[in-house]
């Protein structure tokens, strides 16, 4: 290629290696970041904080033009989150500072001569938002607003950690705030969100828009076979995620506890099936319950959807828009849902999706799919998936952005 055709620069900050794409952040950052690559030279600067996906930076580095990774202990990180106390700021800040990601940051786009600047989460703008990046165009997307996800926190626990969250919550809105008052464009995962942060930071309301999701249709097809993991008699429900993550595990454990209980005795051949990587010890011992299974990290989560009577999104705690969600939709499963599960998706309760939130209507809505009395629910939840969520159609907001910023500078 002549360097007349050769691609713009762009640097893209992640708070998470954004490959393999197996939990629901990485998701959205990994497809974000193969639209870019299609686009752009990619100047790639993220942490890593699990071990195993060290073996996955050489396929990124063989995609983009420059990488830079930067290990992070969450032991430490924690620790180091701390200084936010001293600081008067939130704590994710000084858990995501590096100084070797800032000096590769500032050599980088000085030396490249780089004028596209995007940021995936809020604690990744710590690194531009010094006075000399005002003539590049910055871009966030925040994905969700991560202040009011640890407002929501705070009211699930007991003090001193829901002291600590509400701190968090303000400061980090604060934050957020500044944020979107320099960049050019703030990003969300979906309209509902992008409304609730305009009415936030109402300054900055023209510069605050979304691009949904997508869910990759063809491969979450319900045309694939795939074998069963499952016994013969049973009649699986199954909840997918990274359970590791706190949202995750407040809704499995309120189910397994609270309502799937009340399930088997009115259907014994019920159970209760968890898939999803690092299951905490609280997650594990759900396994006493009779009827709860655990999996752990398995090689494919397809399989789990297909076989399945149907999928269960419990949240009590949400932000944004629920992946495994739009994935069982997209199988043409029947998906049960609580109302902050189903927030940016828009789906018909009754027609597309089964909405329940209290405890007796996550047992009546169970009843209904084991009594066979939902009919075409799956079909009619595959097509608003393939109508609303394709990669391919939302992604050219953000280059469009990018382009008009940048014309506009």
């Amino acid at each position: 290629m002549e360097a007349t055709e050769k691609k713009p620069a762009l640097l893209f900050l992640v708070h998470r290696i954004p490959f393999p794409p197996n939990k629901g952040d990485k998701i959205r950052s990994y497809h974000l970041l193969k639209y870019l690559l299609e686009h752009y030279r990619v100047f790639l600067g993220a942490f890593i904080d699990d071990r195993a996906d060290w073996k996955h930076v050489s396929q990124l580095q063989e995609w983009c033009e420059e990488t830079c990774f930067i290990d992070l202990n969450p032991t430490k990180a924690k620790v180091s989150s701390l200084l936010g106390f001293i600081t008067n700021e939130p704590l994710t800040l000084p858990y995501y500072a590096n100084s070797n990601l800032q000096e590769w940051v500032d050599k980088t786009v000085r030396v490249q001569g780089i004028e596209r600047l995007l940021v995936y989460s809020s604690a990744m703008a710590q690194y531009l938002l010094a006075s000399k990046y005002e003539s590049a165009c910055r871009i966030i997307d925040f994905v969700d607003i991560d202040s009011d996800k640890w407002c929501q926190y705070a009211s699930k626990k007991s003090w001193p950690l829901s002291w600590i969250y509400r701190r968090e919550a303000r400061y980090l809105l604060r934050f957020e705030r500044e944020v979107a008052s320099k960049f050019d464009a703030s990003l969300f995962v979906s309209a509902t969100e992008a409304k609730l942060f305009q009415e936030l930071v109402p300054r900055s309301a023209e510069r605050i828009s979304y691009f949904n999701n997508g869910v990759d249709a063809c491969y979450f097809s319900p045309e694939v076979d795939h074998p069963t993991p499952y016994a013969s008699e049973e009649q699986a429900l199954v909840f997918t995620g990274a359970m590791d993550y706190w949202p995750n595990v407040d809704a499995v454990t309120w189910f397994a506890r609270d309502i799937f209980p009340q399930i088997l005795d009115q259907f014994p051949k019920t159970r209760f099936y968890i898939v999803g990587i690092r299951p905490t010890e609280e997650v594990r011992k759900l396994t006493e319950i009779a009827g709860v299974f655990v999996t752990g990290a398995v090689p494919d989560v397809r399989p789990y959807v297909q076989h399945a009577v149907a999928a269960v999104a419990p949240m009590r705690i949400a932000r944004g828009v629920q992946n495994k969600v739009l994935e069982a939709m997209a199988m043409a499963k029947p998906v049960l849902v609580s109302s902050p599960g189903l927030e940016g998706i828009d789906a018909k309760a009754g027609e597309e999706v089964l909405l329940a939130d209290t405890k007796e209507e996550f047992v009546a809505q169970t009843k209904k799919i084991l009594d066979k009395a939902v009919i075409d629910i799956g079909s009619a939840a595959r097509n608003r998936v393939c109508r609303d969520f394709s990669w391919e159609d939302n992604l050219p907001r953000v280059g469009e952005l990018l382009e008009q910023d940048i014309g506009d500078k």
